[in-house]
Parts: structure tokens; sequence; C-alpha cells
């Protein structure tokens, strides 16, 4: 069970109620009127509580949970234990996290401005933000409905940011237009100078850095993330992005529609990132590259090269998985052959 002091839950659902939000199937179907109180791990969860399985590496959890219900996929279902439901999904992860959702729906916020925040007369506040303490909000700035602020961070002059954003605390905000419903964690850093110089023999010339940052709607950004603003063409993260915490993003990058990228990621200037790319944990790519739309990079690669629409590589630097997994096995042969085995 969630901690109450830092989550409040809704609910209970029955069964049938969370199978028609998450689109999941029942069985038994009858079954429908029985009370879910929570979501739990498949280890902890109780006969009132639901669980899901989607990584058949924790299928001896599975067999053993005492969870009331479950979310699974239809080839895992025999192996449920006795008097657990099952909510038949293709996307048990996804068919869950609809339910996690309703238990657990966004902490709504009581509209404040705390005495201490500075806000600029010329600065947009609606009345129904909630703007926390030392908050700076600087010339022309210009927030949408039901926003909340964090403390301490720092809303440069002419940043338009739309409704229903959470901005964390410590987060500095320049040069940048963001979309609806984006999401800030704390020490967000956004719209700052790109790393831009001309090589001289005597010292580097900074180059003024003069586009945007352009954040599309339903963006999530994680704790101590940083976007450059552009050079002269704008950085753009698409709409339903989502960026782990400690990812770093160049100038005039520009990222396409509902992008992952995990922890750690660093993309160097001017590269593209077509609709539904997915970047593995430490992932690095060089500059000026085109990434195809649904490649998948996996964690620690070195990207050098523009990589096709649906491909997976791996390495460093990066080739296709197959030749990886190829060039794997000749190095383990080799190994093995020197060792006498």
């Amino acid at each position: 069970m969630a901690d109450s002091r830092f989550f409040d839950r809704a609910g209970p659902f029955t069964l049938d109620a969370l199978s028609a939000l998450s689109g999941a199937t029942l069985l038994p179907s009858e079954e429908g009127g029985r009370l879910c109180h929570d979501v739990a791990p498949l280890e902890t969860a109780g006969p009132e509580d639901v669980s899901f399985l989607e990584n058949l590496k924790y299928i001896e959890a599975f067999i053993h949970s005492r969870a009331g219900a479950a979310f699974v996929n239809e080839k895992a279902a025999e192996q449920a234990p006795p008097g657990m439901a099952l909510l038949i999904s293709k996307e048990p992860y996804k068919a869950y996290a609809l339910a996690a959702r309703a238990f657990y729906p966004p902490g709504r916020f009581v509209a404040r401005r705390a005495p201490s925040a500075i806000i600029d007369s010329t600065a947009i506040v609606p009345a129904d933000c909630d703007i926390g303490p030392n908050v700076v909000i600087e010339r022309a700035a210009r927030l949408g409905r039901r926003c909340s602020v964090g403390a301490n961070t720092v809303i440069a002059a002419g940043v338009e940011i739309g409704d229903d954003c959470r901005i964390g605390p410590n987060v500095t905000l320049s040069h940048c237009l963001i979309g609806s419903r984006v999401v800030l964690h704390p020490g967000v850093r956004i719209g700052q100078d790109g790393f831009g110089f001309a090589p001289d023999a005597t010292a580097p010339i900074k180059v003024p850095q003069l586009g945007r940052v352009l954040i599309g709607d339903d963006v999530d950004i994680g704790a101590n993330s940083t976007i450059d603003r552009g050079s002269g063409h704008d950085t753009v993260i698409g709409s339903g992005s989502m960026i782990d915490n400690l990812v770093q993003i160049g100038h005039n990058v520009v990222l396409g529609q509902c992008c992952i990228l995990a922890g750690q990621v660093g993309i160097s200037g001017s590269t593209r990132l077509d609709d539904f790319v997915m970047v593995g944990g430490q992932g690095g790519l060089a500059g000026h590259l085109h990434i195809g739309s649904g490649a998948r990079i996996a964690a620690k690669s070195g990207v050098m090269r523009d990589i096709p629409a649906g491909a997976t590589v791996c390495g460093s630097p990066a080739v296709p998985l197959v030749e990886f997994m190829r060039q794997t096995a000749v190095l383990q042969r080799l190994a093995k052959k020197r060792d006498g085995r």
C-alpha cells in the first residue's frame, strides 16, 4: 500500500470497472462485482489488491502471489494461483497503468500565491495557479490556467506556459514556449545557451544562441535534465515525449512525438529523432544525425551514423542488433580458443 502521507487513494473499484477502463477481459466473468481496494506488486499484494505480470522473469512471483486479481497476458494465465481473478490483456503493464491511475489520480492543489513570490506586473498568472515560495516570474511571462510552480523556480522574461502544467522546485526556464499538461521535475533547466563555439587560434569564439525551445503537450521531463535553446533554429521536443532524469539535449535537436529517453542520455546538437524513438540509459548520439521513426537504441550505445526507421542498434559504435550479437559471439569464441577451452 502506498504511503498515505504522500499519496491519496481513490476507489475501491469493482473488477468490472477495472476491466472497462483498461480494456482487459475479466476471467471468470462472474467475479465482476468483486471489489479491489488498491494496486500492489505481486510479492506484497493481498486478496483485496490488483497486480500485474508483464515480464515472465517474474513468473514465480506470479505463481505464488496472494493478489486478488492480476493483469496478465493469455499465455501466462494458465499458471495463475487458485482464486486469483484474471484481467486478460495483450499489454498487461499498460492495462495496469490505467488501473493504477484510477486508484491514484493526479494530486489536486489549492490555488495560492506565496507572499515571497516575485511576479512582474506585466506577467500573466491566472488566479487559479499555485505559486510557491521564492518563485520569480519575470517580465511578460505568461502562465496558463491551473499551473503549479514549485519553490525557488525562475521563469524568465517572455516564457509562455500552457494549461495544467506542473513545474517542480528549483527549475529555470528561459527562451521557451511550453505546451499544456507538461511536467517538469525538480532541477530541470530549459532554454539556456547551447554549446556553440567557432574555433580560433587564440581561443574559441562563442556564437550567440538565438533560437528557442519549443515543448509540445503532455511532455514529462525528469529531474536535473537540461535542454539547450537553438542556435538559430529552435530546439523542439515533440508532444507526448518522456525524458528521464539527467538527460542532456543540445541545441537545435528535434524530438518527434512520443520519444522516450532513459537516464543520462546525451544528444548532440542538430540531431533529429523522428516519432516513437527509444534510447536506453547512457546512450550517446553524435551531432547532425537522423534517427528514423520507431528506432530503438540500446543502453550505453554510441551512435555516430544515421539510423533507419524501425531499426534496433547496440554497442559503441552502434551497429544493428544482429551484427552486434554476431560480433559478441565471435569475441567469445576467440577468447575461449585463446584460453585453450
